[in-house]
């Protein structure tokens, strides 16, 4: 059999603001060898995330920084094409963090990628039942804990977990709100997700479409941008209130912070909550939403739809879409065809 090569992006640069393709380098190596416990992974698919851009910083997060020289960490769904592992088979289709590039090496142990159950695409894999379908089940259901005639505003509302975010408290019988970026996506935030109303963030007096789309003010907010419109939000909280803080992507390029919001107080006039949480200290019970998601999907009460980009080779340009608006729901790069 031929040698095979791989080609993966490493990181060469630390971003400064904005990420530029100069912090990247395509290189090329020969694919290595099994060892004992391991299988090799076609890469089929990469998810691309906003956590991705913490990762490139120099300090760490909940993960280690990338290191310079490292090929760039991201999920992934690949096929096992070979195997020294009783864990993996050969056609297996796997989810973990391939990284990006074309080959990937799948462990046993901590950090092992788990096969695809039968039926699920990959594309499904990454969105739904990937990281931003988990972080939008339990942010809410868990976080904000959304009941029956709430009134819940949803931020990014057209992004992968925003998106899921606000279907799922229309399951649970609330009246939902969001913000997206263009009038397109408002529509498709509306007319097929089921929101009751979708502020365009960009053209539209926020603050004063808040007040006319939530006129009682606001007992949960599922924030995915921090910045201004967690300052507006903060701003309209009913009593007892809730906010799952999920993500703040309008200041990840910042070179410096971004100030924070200055009525926080309102969380104590308003007897309200606002807690972080982070998708990881749900692992366990990932099972159990993965269940409940593939029953939504097949009782038509989620709507799931993904920002596809042919070619490793531009999945650089690819995540620069991420923090300019320029994907509706999961963003994925198609790395390579099944089998």
């Amino acid at each position: 059999m031929p040698e095979r090569t791989n080609r993966a992006f490493h990181l060469v640069q630390r971003p400064r603001g904005e990420v530029r393709a100069d912090g990247f380098e395509l290189r090329e190596s020969a694919v290595p060898k099994l060892e004992d416990g391991q299988a090799l992974v076609r890469v089929l698919m990469l998810s691309l995330d906003p956590t991705i851009r913490g990762w490139l910083n120099e300090a760490d997060t909940y993960l280690p920084a990338v290191k310079i020289g490292e090929v760039v960490r991201a999920g992934g769904v690949g096929e096992i094409v070979e195997s020294r592992s009783e864990r993996y088979k050969v056609g297996d289709r796997v989810f973990g963090m391939t990284g990006w590039q074309e080959w990937a090496i799948a462990e046993q142990g901590l950090g092992a990628m788990n096969v695809l159950p039968p039926g699920v695409e990959p594309a499904d894999a990454l969105g739904v039942f990937g990281i931003t379908g988990m972080t939008a089940y339990f942010g809410m259901l868990d976080v904000a804990k959304p009941v029956s005639g709430d009134t819940v505003f949803v931020s990014g509302a057209a992004g992968a977990t925003g998106s899921v975010a606000g279907q799922i408290a229309k399951i649970q019988g609330c009246r939902v709100v969001g913000t997206a970026g263009t009038d397109e996506k408002c529509a498709w935030v509306k007319d097929e997700l089921g929101f009751d109303d979708c502020i365009n963030y960009k053209t539209e007096d926020v603050g004063a479409r808040l007040d006319a789309a939530c006129p009682k003010g606001i007992d949960v907010y599922f924030d995915n941008v921090g910045g201004e419109i967690l300052q507006l939000a903060l701003a309209r909280l009913r009593q007892g209130a809730r906010i799952a803080l999920c993500g703040g992507i309008s200041g990840y390029n910042e070179l410096d912070p971004p100030p924070g919001p200055n009525n926080l107080m309102n969380l104590i006039l308003n007897r309200a909550r606002m807690e972080g949480f982070l998708v990881l200290d749900y692992v366990s019970r990932f099972p159990e939403a993965m269940a409940q998601m593939g029953a939504w999907l097949a009782e038509g009460k989620v709507n799931n739809r993904a920002t596809v980009v042919d070619g490793l080779e531009n999945t650089v340009e690819a995540f620069q879409r991420l923090f300019d608006g320029g994907n509706t729901g999961k963003l994925i790069v198609r790395v390579a065809d099944p089998s």
